[in-house]
């Protein structure tokens, strides 16, 4: 059986690449950039574009499994061309999917809802640990992190547990139409997470709480879209509960208990030194 993973260059793909090899799995890791690639021996890179759905017809064949990505690199929208891929993936003769699924219903979700695909919906909290690389810079020269709605609560996960929890429903029986809600184990503030950082390399890294508007505009100059931009900052001025309420999802389904974020820090320390 051989499984493509969409979106493998990605922080979450490279961790279901990871996850699906260290279970002996035959993996295709799907990417725009195949000369880019840095994936463990074994795994075979395609080059594969999901706006351009034709590009995935030889990335499809012979696959039975598949993970599937859910919005655009360009602008972080979400995915227009979900029934397309559907309908390759259904003729190519695969049977399982999972979808890393943002919460709402677009085209990749409506699309293979309606197929009769072996599906899960993975929906983990919109802030995974890896987010905070974004701060890597501003904290290496400056020994400042920046950001907005600063006692804003979320139990963010770490994107490996994303892949271990993909990589148990790509194997397993008994996921199918399921939608696992997935958290990591404690709930933080930002200024919780500059310390654990601050902790962690030795120094002390000053917090700077930025207006909506500064936020916004640092957003735009990023490429981000404006929906994606409302959507973003609606989340943090006012997070729904299920943003920071821990679930045990991940350890439900993979038997093994989620990482924290010192733990991700730990693994990712370079990056701020």
């Amino acid at each position: 059986m051989t499984i493509l993973v969409t979106g493998a260059a990605g922080n979450v793909g490279r961790h279901v690449v990871d996850q699906l090899v260290q279970a002996g799995q035959r993996v295709r890791a799907m990417t725009r950039n195949p000369a880019n690639a840095n994936f463990p021996e074994g795994v075979e890179v395609v080059y594969g574009d999901l706006t351009v759905p034709e590009s995935l017809v030889p990335a499809l064949n012979g696959v039975t499994g598949m993970h599937l990505i859910t919005f655009s690199s360009e602008g972080y929208g979400p995915l227009q061309t979900g029934p397309e891929i559907v309908e390759l993936a259904m003729n190519a003769g695969v049977r399982r999917v999972t979808v890393l699924w943002s919460g709402a219903n677009g085209p990749v979700e409506q699309a293979v809802e309606a197929s009769s695909l072996e599906w899960t919906f993975l929906q983990p909290t919109p802030e995974f640990m890896s987010n905070a690389l974004l701060w890597a810079e501003s904290i290496r020269m400056e020994g400042v992190v920046s950001e907005p709605f600063g006692g804003s609560l979320d139990a963010m996960i770490h994107p490996a547990d994303i892949g271990s929890v993909a990589a148990s429903a790509l194997i397993n029986p008994g996921h199918a139409g399921k939608i696992y809600t997935l958290t990591g184990p404690e709930v933080l503030t930002i200024p919780e997470k500059v310390r654990t950082i601050s902790a962690a390399i030795g120094r002390d890294i000053r917090f700077v709480e930025l207006t909506e508007e500064q936020a916004r505009e640092r957003m735009r100059k990023r490429g981000a879209q404006e929906d994606v931009i409302d959507f973003v900052i609606g989340w943090h001025a006012n997070p729904p509960k299920s943003a920071y309420t821990v679930v045990p999802t991940v350890e439900q389904v993979t038997g093994r208990q989620a990482r924290n974020f010192a733990q991700w820090v730990s693994e990712n320390v370079h990056h701020f030194e």
